[in-house]
């Protein structure tokens, strides 16, 4: 089978195939939900401006200013910013500044 098509977690065997929102095991019969398939190989890997993988905890530097929205302060260039933190949505990286908390773009950031 292809890879995409996870073995069955009850017996093992590779018989398996999709049926709507679940996957089947033609051997036992067992059925279980893809999206706890897919959650379970999704990794996320982040890279920031000049292609190095981030991951939680690591350092960066600010590579231009940010302007911060809804409010008059702005993220200088050559901040560094100390344990960040990886996350799902819009922007990838959680992080703390003397300024605040910030969601920031990885493009925005290089590793220190």
């Amino acid at each position: 089978m292809s890879n995409s098509i996870p073995a069955c977690p009850v017996c093992g065997q590779e018989n398996t195939y999709p049926d709507s929102e679940n996957f089947v095991c033609a051997d036992c019969g067992h059925e279980w939900p893809m999206q706890a398939a897919a959650e379970e190989n999704d990794e996320r890997i982040v890279k920031d401006s000049n292609g190095n993988v981030l991951q939680d905890g690591d350092a960066v530097v600010i590579i231009k200013d940010l302007k911060v929205k809804g409010s008059s302060t702005t993220l200088k260039q050559g901040t560094k910013v100390k344990s960040i933190r990886i996350v799902s949505g819009d922007h990838e990286v959680d992080c703390k500044t003397d300024a605040g908390s910030f969601m920031l773009k990885a493009c925005y950031l290089r590793k220190a």
